[in-house]
């Protein structure tokens, strides 16, 4: 095939070996998206009209046949991405009973001639104003958006929105906006009513929707202080429907009384995480790390789709870096960016039956990693990935890589604390206690004394009060977080 020549099977974002109820499935959600009667951006009637041919072709056998003829050799690797697996364990066991086995993904971009350039942004910060984010915190992340907004480059799209219990656009989405009037709607934000997200993230959405192109990456921060009531479930839809436009979002919790479980069930729907803000002094800081991170992405999120594996049950992902959270198991599963200088880290756990080891060889994962990078002008093809070990009657003698062993080490610290806050909200509270200072401890052999004086003060709560409070209980969980990022770096 001429190098010229666009690749029908990546213009739909399938692998060359899509069943036709594929190729239908992904031609209809091409077409949804780009159809000029809902997508005017310029180029991209252009490649719905690709689109359209490659549909045409690859959904007809015998043509299909015919194009297939003319292709080259399938790569077994993408032209700008790649992937490295390491297992925890160098063959699986026959066993009458199921057997754990971790895998350890890094994804990163392959070496090229020239670094592709930073796309520009399609922003918009969300911001929570209810009465409780009055004074101090208020007039700190007034100044960090301000800050933000002076550091935009000319060809990014920036909006700002301001919600409590109704939500209202401060800056509109713009190009180029006059940055002394931008500054002056900042500061003339105020304080007032109560904590509804559903009504800030559905005009943000709004907001990015506006210049929604494939050449920007869009992406939604919130900043938050409070709960949210009654609708969450209307916040996870919403989500979903900004991941299937390729809109990320990312939250970031101020102070103690925010809801994280719920934070992060939204946030890991597009491949982002929540971050944990336990001082107002600390939010300019945060927020602009977010933002650096943001515009240093080369990939928004990498898809994983998945083809189930009879006896194989995946329980359980963590993303380690660029940022640490963990990773939706829905089908496609959100795995994260791919940072310009920082790859993506993956640990997943597998719980494999033992009907699955009476072959010589098991596969654990079938699937293709689907990545969308705006810096380039043509689709990114699917990549192949799968998992797969031997299976024998022993156990193999080689240990496992350090790499998955420093990585397994964090995840243990990880799972206690949400094992004792599992066990608190059951009212469990002696086998809570007993998690969290089993954690303490071994916190105390990795040199983390701040963070195992948490977990006892913790404990002691527990013992005496029968509760967790709300700033160590975060402390904790996002102070083992961070040591699972840690451990990604080791990793390099």
């Amino acid at each position: 095939m001429a190098s010229n020549r666009m690749d029908y099977y990546a213009l739909l974002g399938v692998l060359r070996d899509a069943s036709q109820e594929e190729i239908k499935h992904a031609y209809y959600e091409a077409a949804q998206r780009l159809h000029p009667d809902k997508n005017q951006v310029v180029g991209e009637t252009e490649l719905f009209l690709e689109v359209q041919q490659a549909y045409e072709v690859l959904s007809n056998p015998k043509r299909r046949t015919q194009y297939d003829a003319t292709l080259p050799k399938e790569e077994t690797s993408s032209s700008f991405i790649k992937y490295k697996v390491e297992y925890s364990r160098p063959n699986l066991v026959r066993l009458s009973e199921p057997q754990l086995i971790y895998v350890l993904l890094e994804i990163s971009p392959r070496s090229l001639d020239e670094k592709m350039p930073t796309p520009p942004l399609n922003l918009c910060l969300v911001l929570d104003r209810s009465t409780s984010m009055q004074g101090e915190k208020m007039d700190i992340v007034k100044a960090a958006a301000s800050q933000l907004a002076q550091t935009l480059h000319p060809q990014d799209i920036f909006s700002f929105v301001a919600f409590s219990d109704r939500a209202e656009v401060i800056i509109p989405a713009s190009i180029q906006m006059d940055r002394t009037k931008l500054l002056g709607r900042i500061q003339m934000i105020q304080a007032s009513g109560a904590t509804e997200i559903y009504q800030g993230l559905e005009v943000g959405l709004r907001e990015i929707r506006r210049n929604l192109d494939s050449h920007h990456f869009s992406h939604i921060i919130l900043l938050t202080d409070g709960q949210t009531y009654g609708d969450e479930q209307a916040c996870l839809q919403l989500a979903e429907e900004a991941a299937r436009q390729n809109i990320g979002i990312s939250g970031l919790g101020i102070g103690n009384d925010w809801n994280d479980i719920f934070l992060d069930a939204l946030t890991s729907r597009t491949g982002n995480n929540s971050a944990y803000i336990s001082k107002p002094q600390d939010i300019k800081k945060i927020l602009m790390d977010k933002f650096n991170a943001i515009n240093s992405t080369l990939t928004e999120d990498i898809l994983l789709e998945l083809n189930p594996q009879e006896g194989i049950d995946l329980k359980y992902a963590f993303r380690l870096q660029p940022e640490g959270g963990p990773v939706g198991l829905e089908n496609p599963v959100h795995l994260g960016p791919i940072l310009q200088d920082t790859d993506l880290v993956v640990i997943f756990e597998f719980v494999i039956q033992s009907s699955a080891t009476k072959t010589e060889r098991v596969r654990m994962l079938d699937g293709s990693l689907k990545a969308t990078i705006p810096a380039r002008s043509s689709p990114v093809p699917p990549l192949r990935i799968r998992f797969e070990q031997s299976v024998s009657d022993t156990a193999g003698d080689d240990p496992p890589p350090l790499s998955v062993l420093r990585a397994l080490s964090r995840l243990n610290l990880y799972h206690m604390q949400e094992q004792a806050r599992k066990e608190a909200q059951a009212g469990h509270y002696e086998s809570a206690t007993r998690h969290l200072k089993n954690l303490a401890q071994h916190l105390l052999s990795q040199g983390e004394k701040d963070l195992a004086k948490t977990a006892l003060l913790e404990a002691n709560n527990l013992e005496r009060m029968q509760s967790l409070s709300e700033n160590g209980g975060k402390e904790i969980k996002y102070g083992t977080r961070a040591l699972l990022l840690s451990a990604a770096e080791d990793y390099k």
